[in-house]
């Protein structure tokens, strides 16, 4: 899959499933990779590329309910906050993870000058949606 989606930068929905004025417009998600995971049946593995411009961030946001999330920086620095965990910054070649419904309170560039770039890869049932949901 080809397509780049505008959304927030790691509010990451593979399907249009997410309206994008829930998202700063700043932020483009790629689809990387999406296939079924053939011996767990009904969970999906999901590969998406985020580019995040300098300055660029998310709003805060919800993880799908069954989404475990490897995180990994491609390149620059990336703020991240999930749940009740402390902000980091994660530099490139630096990587995390958020179990299950976790809320996403800050993902962001760390940087206003240089853009940074995320690998997040989602293994999740396979009949999810929509990856994120605004936190209201």
């Amino acid at each position: 899959m080809n397509a780049r989606f505008i959304i927030g930068a790691a509010c990451i929905a593979i399907a249009t499933a997410m309206p994008a004025a829930a998202h700063d417009p700043g932020e483009v998600v790629t689809p990387h990779f999406e296939e079924a995971i053939p011996n767990i049946p009904g969970k999906t593995l999901k590969a998406v590329i985020v580019d995040y411009p300098p300055g660029g961030a998310s709003v805060p946001h919800r993880h799908a309910g069954s989404s475990f999330i490897f995180a990994y920086v491609l390149s620059g620095e990336i703020e991240s906050k999930v749940n009740d965990g402390p902000r980091q910054i994660y530099r490139t070649g630096e990587s995390w993870h958020e179990p299950p419904a976790s809320k996403h309170l800050v993902s962001r560039n760390a940087s206003n000058t240089k853009p940074a770039k995320l690998l997040a890869v989602f293994v999740l049932n396979s009949d999810e949606k929509a990856l994120t949901t605004p936190i209201e």
